[in-house]
């Protein structure tokens, strides 16, 4: 077990190098040139190269490198250039509604999809399987944003249920700041509970016609304990698995829900930043979103330990 989990964390390292140097070599190779961009169209280009020779932007980029591994290795992000402020402050800032999008749209997904795809693969063939096939196909094609603008329609605009964007003015309560959170959250667990769907699905097509449920179920066990003490829990690895991956899609791909509902979460920041050539802005929101990527992986891996006894590393 020890031996396996340091060789975890050694590959985690080396993904994470390996995504720093592709994040930098990405962001320095896109087209624009920040300097000039906070300067302004107006901005001659002797100003514009005293402002790249302020950023370090003047160096060659083996040098701005280095320089970016010596700063991560302290623990440092760097400075935002538009926002001056410490990208780790910045993205700190953005983090709770992000969090919690994606915190409500994983139990949203898990909510809908566990309960449906156990009764379908238990009634396999049946209406009801035919049915929540199709829709799992359809829900899995239509795009979260598109979703978003209906329920934004039908929920906030006909019906006033909920606020229509934004997260709450600067002392608005938890509770108001939630409530911007339910039709963006439903978008995602929507669109997100489809892939689930099919995972649990086809996890309990694989256990329910095992010998041991079988054996169960000649002992006279109800069918009810039967379906979810030996046949859920024997599906749940692959379950589990698909549920950590949409979860750690979803704080990647929330960018879109979030314009879209006018979020100020981290995706937000991430467009901002792009469309402002802020280099350190987008190199630390990649980085942390992928260290929340591997992260999510390891636990998965760790919580196969508690829950199948038969596993081992």
């Amino acid at each position: 077990m020890t031996r396996y989990v340091l060789q975890r964390l050694l590959g985690m390292l080396t993904v994470m190098f390996t995504v720093v140097t592709i994040v930098f070599i990405i962001v320095r190779v896109a087209p624009g040139d920040p300097a000039a961009v906070m300067l302004g169209p107006d901005a001659t280009p002797a100003d514009v190269e005293a402002l790249r020779v302020r950023l370090g932007l003047d160096q060659p980029l083996p040098i701005q490198y280095v320089y970016f591994l010596a700063q991560l290795a302290r623990g440092d992000l760097g400075h935002s250039i538009f926002l001056d402020m410490p990208v780790a402050s910045a993205l700190l800032d953005r983090a709770e509604p992000t969090f919690f999008l994606t915190l409500f749209a994983i139990l949203i997904a898990s909510a809908i999809a566990l309960p449906v795809g156990i009764m379908s693969a238990y009634r396999r063939g049946s209406l009801f399987d035919q049915s929540v096939t199709t829709l799992t196909m359809l829900a899995a094609s239509i795009p979260s944003f598109w979703l978003g603008l209906i329920l934004i329609q039908v929920f906030a605009v006909r019906l006033g249920w909920f606020p229509v964007a934004g997260y709450g003015g600067p002392d608005a309560s938890f509770l108001t700041r939630m409530s911007h959170l339910v039709l963006p959250a439903t978008a995602l667990g929507v669109v997100s509970s489809a892939l689930i769907t099919r995972f649990t699905r086809a996890s309990m097509l694989d256990v329910l016609n095992d010998d041991y449920v079988r054996t169960a179920r000649s002992k006279g066990m109800g069918e009810f304990r039967v379906v979810m003490k030996h046949a859920f829990k024997n599906a749940l690895i692959p379950v589990l698995t698909v549920v950590g991956l949409t979860a750690a899609l979803l704080v990647s791909g929330a960018v879109v829900t979030e314009t879209v509902f006018s979020l100020p979460g981290v995706g937000n920041l991430v467009v901002s930043a792009v469309l402002r050539r802020d280099y350190p802005v987008i190199q630390g929101a990649l980085l942390v979103i992928a260290a929340i990527y591997v992260l999510i992986n390891f636990g998965i891996d760790m919580l196969y330990l508690m829950i199948d006894p038969r596993v081992r590393y």
